[in-house]
This record gives structure tokens, sequence and C-alpha cells, in this order.
């Protein structure tokens, strides 16, 4: 099992400091991909940077689409805090595009939406099955 580094500094960063800057996406392909992400957050896709093709997300994060075709994609969970006010531009897009969204993550209530932590949420796969979520108000955690 790995070794977690001990804190045995005196000064250490404080929290607001580390950021996300980026994380790669695994897709059978990067393209259709962070296009159809893009397309319902509203989004553009970036140029090509090696092998990875960035989602820019506004805030100094990009997602990078990175194509793996030798195995399986591993589903992951991304969330994304949007503006109330295109939330339901991007409810229309998913439905334009035939894609079911959720309430909830375990997509047992098709066709709806939640209100948790007084705001709007909803969930739907992307073309590798990545559990995306779209909701207007973060959690609120202890």
């Amino acid at each position: 099992m790995p070794q977690h580094p001990q804190n045995t500094h005196a000064s250490q960063l404080p929290a607001a400091a580390v950021q996300l800057n980026h994380t790669a996406v695994y897709a059978s392909d990067r393209s259709l991909s962070a296009e159809f992400l893009a397309a319902i957050l509203g989004l553009e896709v970036g140029a090509p940077f090696g092998p990875f093709l960035p989602v820019d997300l506004g805030n100094g994060v990009t997602l990078d689409y990175y194509e793996k075709r030798d195995e399986p994609i591993q589903a992951q969970h991304y969330a994304f805090l949007v503006p109330d006010e295109q939330f339901d531009g991007m409810i229309a897009r998913l439905e334009a595009v035939g894609v079911t969204y959720y309430a909830d993550p375990g997509h047992t209530e098709p066709g709806k939406i939640n209100r948790l932590f007084g705001g709007r949420g909803a969930y739907f796969d992307d073309p590798d099955g990545h559990n995306m979520e779209i909701m207007t108000r973060p959690y609120i955690r202890p």
C-alpha cells in the first residue's frame, strides 16, 4: 500500500492555493466525446494538445480527452456547476440529441431533475458511459 507523505513541514500551502488545472478523460473517440460535452454545456473544444483534446470549462480547468481504444473505458463521474440561467438550455440540448437525463446518479428517475440544496440538477451519460452531472448549486458539505 502506498505511503502518504507526512506533514512534517511547519509551513504548508493554504487550501485555496491548490487548484485543479486539468484532468484526462478517457474516451473511445476523443472528438466525439469532447464535442458531445461541449455541445451540451454550450462550450467549445480547444485545439489538440499532443494526444489530448481539451474542453475548457472557463474556470481555468480543462477536461483533456484522451483516446483509449485498446481496452474498455472505465466510467467515471464528472460534476459541473452551471449557471442557473443556462440549465434549461442544457436540458433542451440533451433532449434534442435524444439523451435521457435523470434526477439521480443511479439513473432511476428518467426525464426528471432534482432540486438539491435549493438548485436544480440532472445526470446523463456521455458516449462512453461517463456519468455526467449538471447542477446549479454546489453540494453543502458539513
